[in-house]
């Protein structure tokens, strides 16, 4: 593939999207980031890129961006991110998550050069699995209806694929930066341990401490995931660090990082934040990506809370407020894993 590459970004708001839309820019490629409504794009990040707003569940308009923008690769990560939320909606997370992935690469098929699809599926689609850990031969197996629903639409990039198109699934599991919203229990616990040790929170609330997940750093799978985009053979590749920690594990790393290690007292447990099924064995085995891709992870897991704990006594310092902290750093909404 010659000249500068296009790249279609949905999801451009969140963690991922954020990430690549500027890892690209700096590599020289030309975006066209979709946002969701009632954002405001921000500025492109060059001058030939666009940024811009579309409700992605309007699934005609959304085909219609890659007709438009005529992209040489199509990254799809928009999608409801939290299993949590996904119970409360099912019917919009099976349309979002599912439908529309089809929607695109059906698009993506149709036209005269058809671009690279590049499939945001996720570890939850083994949530339910008998072994661990999980690689690309690992029956789906999801238990919730974030995973039925990625599942679902990892089967048709596979359909797809089959039917010609450049297709692959990046099989995203657990993956951290600052770059998280609150509503997730990595930031939520990271912004309240902030807020506790600079003194404006007392005390962190938290569902089931138990819970296991494969965590990485973001930067490091949203490399892989244009490391997929840019190999040879489409494919679906794991993408893991191989090593699951429980919240309780992050939550003392969390607290080591601000000096603080008998943090018992400080922390809460509440059944209003413990999900209705839990996977409790989600561990990649990435060993496809690190032979085929030359990937693998970069950062530690004590070193990617610690980052993240970093980031959020800044905010504070700085005097920025999106952490939600108060009195007691209790989310009404579960925070998601």
């Amino acid at each position: 593939m010659t000249g500068q590459p296009t790249a279609l970004i949905t999801g451009a708001g969140g963690q991922d999207g954020t990430l690549l839309v500027a890892e690209l820019a700096r590599r020289g490629w030309r975006t066209v980031a979709v946002y969701g409504p009632g954002t405001t794009a921000p500025e492109p990040p060059r001058p030939e890129s666009v940024s811009l707003t579309c409700d992605l569940s309007d699934i005609p308009a959304a085909g219609q961006l890659i007709d438009e923008y005529a992209p040489t690769h199509v990254f799809h990560l928009a999608a409801i991110s939290s299993v949590a939320a996904s119970w409360a909606d099912p019917v919009g997370t099976a349309h979002l998550n599912g439908v529309l992935s089809v929607a695109l690469a059906d698009r993506c098929l149709r036209q005269p050069r058809p671009p690279r699809f590049v499939n945001a599926s996720s570890g939850e689609i083994f949530a339910a699995a008998r072994r661990t850990p999980q690689d690309e031969s690992t029956p789906l197996a999801p238990n919730s209806p974030y995973g039925a629903a990625k599942a679902f639409a990892h089967s048709m990039v596979v359909v797809f694929r089959a039917r010609g198109l450049w297709a692959s699934n990046a099989i995203l599991y657990n993956h951290e930066s600052p770059c998280r919203p609150t509503t997730f229990v990595t930031r939520k616990i990271t912004s309240g341990v902030a807020a506790i040790a600079a003194g404006s929170a007392q005390r962190l609330t938290l569902g089931n401490l138990d819970a296991r997940r494969d965590w990485g750093w973001a930067p490091d799978y949203v490399e892989a995931m244009i490391r997929i985009a840019e190999h040879d053979t489409p494919d679906d590749f794991v993408l893991a660090t191989g090593t699951a920690r429980s919240v309780r594990d992050f939550v003392h790393e969390a607290f080591a990082a601000v000096g603080i290690t008998d943090w018992r007292h400080l922390v809460d447990t509440s059944e209003q934040f413990t999900r209705p099924a839990d996977a409790t064995a989600l561990i990649g085995d990435s060993t496809h990506a690190r032979r085929t891709l030359r990937w693998s992870p970069t950062m530690s897991f004590p070193e990617i809370v610690r980052a993240m704990v970093r980031h959020d006594l800044d905010l504070i310092g700085a005097g920025h407020h999106d952490t939600g902290a108060g009195t007691n750093h209790d989310d009404k909404q579960e925070a998601a894993l």
